[in-house]
Formats: structure tokens, sequence, C-alpha cells
């Protein structure tokens, strides 16, 4: 195996952009080189001259111009069981989750079914561009073995975990809390480390968790502190009354989570959309993170995300964004910062494209901790990419011609691209998206 030489116009973030004139929060190299080494990760990055003159002799070639070359997106909310629930009609989140998404998650009792939905869960993203995603499982430990075992495949770094619940849900999704305790660690004791995957502990939301539950999940926490943990935050004000109602202790929903040593800074909050001031020092202080998944909270009438707020508040939230699918619409991470600036739009406030695709990338990664290994294209990260292309349809070629600037080609590309403006998808260097429509086309 060689060194690989990929060529094309690169861009990565140094840091969270200020305004859409911040030039010094992102590197763009015109006509760039990103050299890839035989393990995976970026050797050199630059100028595609001087790369060039310093690759190996024997070095492979991928010349993507005039494409732009970014790092793989990442996505921090995602539902690995619901791919057969997306676009189903329901009023709101519990009658949608009451009569489409748990009698579904009931078939991923069966491995053959799991492992099938993986082979199109990982074909999926990586038509998307997406090469790391943060998924609840169901709360079988089959699904989240299927779903490991496709990342491992892959080489993709996956961040999973077999869903906790036992109350509120249909019999064949409830474990116990002895059973989510044990398989939860039988998970991590097959899956952690192994490869690129990383387990979360995952009790699905209070209302579906118990108190001896929350507690097992609490003694989770404490046994492997470096974990992620993921659970789900005032979604909708339905969902808010009854899990107050459940925990009657409790100061609020947040205050649920904290009694039971569940926020830190590796803990990822699914939507968070209706808190209080309180609430939000709570996260502040604990560093934990608010995940906004746009097209899940406008399907379902849940609220519009009070993004940019959060962000310059004087005790300021960790941000991360998600496609939430199932809840969610879209498995495009462009078409989720679509509908995030819409919602800033509904909100009074404006998020430039140049933040957006930050967190699509480097931003993301930092709220997973990972910066070091994903979200960014420097020396000594792996080499996970997506190549996107501007002009991918006749109206996005059309509109092209106009463009004149780098923020107004991202914008362009959040606005009205989809799956037929990645390219190419890159994981540890390898292409992974014509590999996979090859596959399954049967070529």
């Amino acid at each position: 195996m060689t060194s690989t030489l990929i060529r094309g116009r690169l861009l990565s973030f140094k840091r969270a952009p200020h305004s859409l004139t911040d030039s010094d929060s992102y590197l763009y190299e015109h006509d760039g080189g990103l050299l890839v080494g035989t393990d995976g990760k970026i050797a050199a990055i630059g100028d595609y001259a001087a790369v060039k003159a310093d690759a190996p002799e024997d070095v492979t070639e991928i010349d993507h111009r005039p494409h732009l070359i970014l790092p793989g997106f990442i996505d921090t909310h995602v539902h690995f069981p619901q791919m057969q629930v997306v676009a189903s009609y329901a009023a709101n989140l519990l009658e949608w989750l009451n009569t489409y998404t748990f009698p579904e998650e009931c078939r991923f009792v069966e491995s053959d079914h799991a492992t099938r939905i993986a082979t199109h869960f990982y074909d999926e993203f990586l038509r998307q561009g997406t090469t790391t995603a943060v998924a609840y499982c169901s709360v079988h430990k089959a699904s989240a073995d299927a779903f490991f075992a496709e990342a491992l495949k892959r080489n993709m770094c996956m961040v999973g975990g077999k869903v906790m619940m036992d109350r509120n849900a249909p019999q064949g999704l409830l474990d116990t809390p002895e059973m989510g305790y044990d398989e939860t660690r039988a998970v991590i004791e097959r899956w952690h480390g192994k490869g690129r995957n990383h387990v979360a502990i995952t009790p699905r939301f209070a209302i579906t968790s118990t108190p001896g539950q929350m507690k097992a999940a609490q003694t989770l926490a404490e046994e492997f502190p470096d974990l992620f943990i993921q659970t789900h935050l005032s979604e909708n004000h339905e969902e808010i009354r009854y899990t107050c109602e459940l925990y009657p202790e409790a100061k609020d929903y947040t205050d649920i989570y904290a009694r039971y040593g569940l926020l830190g800074k590796k803990t990822l909050l699914g939507h968070a959309i209706h808190l209080s001031e309180r609430e939000l020092d709570a996260l502040s202080e604990a560093g934990s993170i608010a995940v906004h998944c746009p097209t899940s909270n406008l399907f379902l009438g849940s609220g519009l995300f009070p993004m940019k707020q959060l962000m310059r508040r004087e005790k300021p939230v960790r941000i991360s964004v998600a496609t939430d699918i199932g809840g969610g619409s879209s498995y495009s991470m462009l078409k989720t910062m679509d509908e995030a600036y819409k919602i800033q739009q509904l909100l009074g406030e404006r998020l430039n494209p140049l933040e957006s695709f930050h967190l699509m990338t480097r931003g993301n990664a930092e709220a997973l901790s990972m910066q070091d290994d994903i979200g960014t294209l420097d020396i000594g990260t792996t080499a996970d990419l997506v190549i996107l292309d501007a002009g991918a349809t006749p109206a996005m070629k059309l509109r092209m011609e106009t463009i004149r600037t780098l923020p107004e080609e991202l914008f362009l590309l959040q606005t009205m691209g989809d799956d037929r403006t990645v390219v190419e998808t890159y994981v540890a260097g390898k292409a992974m998206k014509s590999t996979s429509i090859a596959a399954n086309s049967g070529a």
C-alpha cells in the first residue's frame, strides 16, 4: 500500500469563526495537496506543488479539482433502528414514538434484521458525506453488536450505545435495571476501543427509565468515567410535564440527570429546547452538550432551539448539531444546517455559512473531544474526508456562475446541496462512497 496525494481546494477550520469575514478562523488552499500516509492519517497539507515535492516517489495521486475537500461531516445524535420510520406522519413526539418508533425498534431483537439495517445505515451516511455519528441502538444487545461490527468492518469512528429503558414502552422494548447494566457492560467489554468504536451509556430518557435504572446508569458512569453519556432532554412541553410528574423530587427535567451524576463534559443531551435559566446554568457548569436537531424539531413541531442565545450567554452552553434520524427528515448534514439557519432566522438571529460548516466538522469534533483525530485536516488526524461539488445539479451550476466568494459557495452548498453534492467520502484515506454504490449496484 502506498501513500495517497489528494488534490483539490482544501478547507479546514482552526476555530469557531467570529463573523462572515473571519478568514483567520480557517485554512483555505485554492490548489491544495493533502498527503495521506499508509496508516490512513494526514501526513502533510498545503500548496499542492509543495506537498507534491516532498511526497514519496510512488505516491498515488487523486485529483478532485475544482471541488472542495473538507473533513468528513460529524452527526452527534441519530437513532440507528429508525431508518424505516423516517417520514412517518404523527402529531407530536410522544404519538410518533408510540405509533411508529417503538414497534419498529422491537424488530431489532433479531440479529439478522439488525445486521441488514446496519449495512444500509452506514451506506447512507457515507453517501451523505458523514464519517462519524453518535447513535442510539435499540434496547437489544444484538442491535449494538450489529452497529459496532459494521463500524469495525468499515474502520469508521462511531459512538453508540445499547438503549436502557425499563418502563413506558412495549414489553418487547423493556429491560430491567440489572439487564440494562449487565448488557451495557458487555457491550463496553466487547466493543469499546475496538477499532475506532466508542461506547456511550444510553438511558433513552427519564420517561422510559425508572429511578432504579437511572441509578444503574449512574453506576456505569462512575465505573467508566471516560465514556460518553447520551440521553434526551426537554424536547417538547408534554414530555417535560410528564417527566417532571415521574420525578417530583427533582427541581426540573435537567435536575433529574444531575441527581444521578449523568451531567458532564461527555454528556450529549438531544434537543434541549425548552430550558430555564437555572437549567442552562447547570449545563454550562457541567460542560454538557446541548444537541441541536433542527429537522426533527420542525418535523415534530417540538420548538425552535435558541442556539445563538445559548452561545452568547454569560455562562455559554456547548452546542453540537445532528440529524436525529428518524425523527429528523434528512440524513444530510447540509440539509440539517439549512434548517438550522431557518430556525435562527425565525428567532431573529443569524447563522452564517462559516459557522455552519465549522459546526458540522471541527465544532462537532470538539463537542466529542475528538478534534485530535477527526473534524480537521490537521497533520496527524485521520483522513476522514468529504469532497463537495457546488455545481452538482443544473440549478446549482447556474447559481455558481454568480458566486464570487468562499462563504457564498458554502451557503449555496448548505441551501441547495444534498447527496448529489457529495462527490466522494473517504474513511482513513479510503474512498467509501463510490465503493458502496458499486457494491449495491452489483458492479
